[in-house]
């Protein structure tokens, strides 16, 4: 990419975190993915004021993603009436500022911090979602 290319681009929208995610999300494996169920993918520039008081955050810009709603390892096989669905949140500006300090490409933080968030749902230790991490990259 020459300096010219540069100079015409913009911080990627969150559209474009969304098609980042989908993509993440398509890459993971097929039985991962099948296990996943309803859960939804959002896409926020910052965590609300909720979450970061939650987690007794002082800055926004320490929150990259978050799992919201009743993980497989704590919740029922049925979802009580009312019950949201299981929700990961990707935070665009948080993950732009680790990309800027960082070597890895967007598209590889987007999909750890994917994986991550997803792996709450599922109770999985962080060697599990490492060895994911790994399947997808190789």
């Amino acid at each position: 990419m020459s300096l010219s290319d540069w100079l015409q681009r913009t911080a990627p929208s969150l559209e474009d975190f969304e098609a980042l995610a989908r993509q993440a999300y398509d890459g993971l494996p097929a039985e991962f993915r099948g296990l996943t169920g309803d859960i939804l993918i959002r896409i926020a520039d910052f965590p609300d004021d909720e979450a970061l008081d939650a987690l007794d955050l002082e800055s926004p810009f320490d929150l990259l993603g978050l799992f919201q709603g009743v993980g497989l390892a704590q919740g029922s096989s049925t979802p009580f009436t009312g019950q949201l669905p299981n929700q990961v949140w990707l935070y665009r500006r948080p993950i732009l500022d680790y990309w800027a300090e960082h070597e890895e490409t967007l598209g590889h933080i987007v999909a750890h911090v994917l994986i991550h968030e997803i792996g709450h749902h599922f109770g999985l230790s962080d060697d599990d979602m490492a060895a994911i991490e790994e399947s997808v990259a190789g």
